[in-house]
């Protein structure tokens, strides 16, 4: 066998180990092994990124959690504290990038997921879409796209700042993406993107999330394909940034350009009791009688209060017969109840449970009043492939 033909053989090799590398963010599993990447859910709004070890710990407000526990799970289990005063919990999750940008360190402003999901979709990125995008930062937008793009796709990501862009390409190596994604130190405004990165791109799909991305943008022309069309959206802040985007973009051919906004609200989903208007009558007459029965124990109290002030304070007999009937008075007074501690329909009393049986409920859902919206404006825009011209030989004889 030759040694040109061995040398392919070994680049052949290479190249199928790299498309080989396992990567939670590309492939589901449900084992968890040690120094794999686990999300540990405490809170709604908290979820804390950890790599289990042998003989390892977790501590949180909620309690210790052991990693011979997490490695001994799956992913998805709720695993309780191994503390003997705290008595909370954490669930292990799998990562996704949606979980991974509530948990990431924040290097910069991120994208966030109703933002990631409709450019996405906008930009028509896909398996195997070869996707540009510059402005790295704390690459949360690129995990999403890694996971859309898969082992058949590629993404060219670019940061201008070298902290920045070091912590980024360690944590998409860590996170075995480094075969999917290609992280370059560079800045493409000035020095364009092949000057960066020496490859050939042939993108489809470009994102912007850049100060000035104006200046990056004739620097497309180079580096996208030839073949198909172009989609671009660029991430700005303000409306300033977006109208001088939109005259670069008019005057290097990129058409249907839109501006958009992203507004989300989360909708709750739950069970709500059926009130009906003699529970409303039932209700009225149990605060009466809580009423009733809270003037009746001050009365009492009053009375027993009055009678221990009227005993000579010199007996020392009677002061300790005082005491003890005192005692006994608030000993009483404590263990006594409303007579209607138990109704509830909609309250005080009983505690009632969403769904507790005994009761009628329906289910209702709701929008959440407040108004979410990112920081940010999209622009989009797509760029037909050039024309080809076709030259005919023309025969004058």
């Amino acid at each position: 066998m030759s040694e040109e033909n061995i040398t392919d053989q070994k680049l052949a090799v290479e190249e199928a180990c790299k498309i080989q590398q396992t990567s939670h963010f590309l492939e589901f599993s449900t084992v968890i092994k040690e120094n794999d990447l686990v999300l540990a859910w405490l809170t709604r709004d908290n979820t804390k990124p950890i790599r289990p070890i042998k003989d390892g710990a977790f501590h949180t407000r909620f309690g210790s959690f052991q990693h011979n526990t997490i490695l001994a799970s799956k992913y998805g289990t709720q695993i309780g504290s191994s503390s003997s005063t705290q008595a909370g919990f954490i669930h292990v999750l799998h990562p996704t990038p949606e979980l991974w940008s509530l948990s990431l360190p924040h290097r910069t402003q991120i994208v966030y997921t109703p933002d990631a999901s409709y450019i996405v979709q906008r930009l028509r990125i896909r398996p195997g879409t070869h996707v540009i995008e510059a402005g790295t930062g704390s690459a949360s937008f690129t995990h999403a796209m890694a996971r859309t793009v898969g082992v058949r796709g590629r993404i060219w990501t670019f940061e201008f700042h070298e902290q920045r862009f070091q912590l980024a390409a360690k944590e998409l190596e860590e996170h075995g993406l480094a075969s999917v994604v290609k992280a370059t130190h560079g800045d493409v405004c000035k020095n364009g993107f092949t000057h960066s990165c020496g490859d050939t791109l042939d993108a489809s799909a470009v994102f912007l999330d850049l100060p000035a991305p104006w200046e990056a943008i004739p620097h497309l022309t180079t580096v996208i394909s030839k073949s198909k069309i172009t989609r671009i959206c660029c991430f700005s802040p303000c409306m300033e940034q977006v109208q001088r985007t939109i005259e670069i973009l008019q005057k290097n051919g990129w058409l249907d350009i839109e501006m958009v906004e992203v507004s989300c609200k989360r909708w709750e989903a739950h069970k709500e009791m059926v009130r009906k208007p003699e529970d409303a009558i039932e209700r009225l007459r149990d605060i009466k009688r809580r009423r009733m029965d809270g003037l009746n124990k001050r009365n009492a109290r009053v009375d027993a209060e009055r009678a221990t002030l009227n005993l000579s304070a010199d007996n020392a007999d009677t002061d300790s017969a005082t005491d003890t009937d005192r005692g006994k008075f608030k000993k009483a007074n404590k263990s006594e109840s409303p007579s209607s501690a138990e109704f509830n329909p909609w309250g005080k009393g009983k505690r009632i449970h969403e769904g507790e049986e005994g009761y009628e409920w329906k289910n209702v859902s709701k929008v959440e009043a407040e108004l979410k919206t990112h920081t940010s404006y999209l622009t989009f825009a797509y760029l037909p492939p050039p024309m080809r011209v076709h030259e005919e030989t023309i025969n004058c004889d």
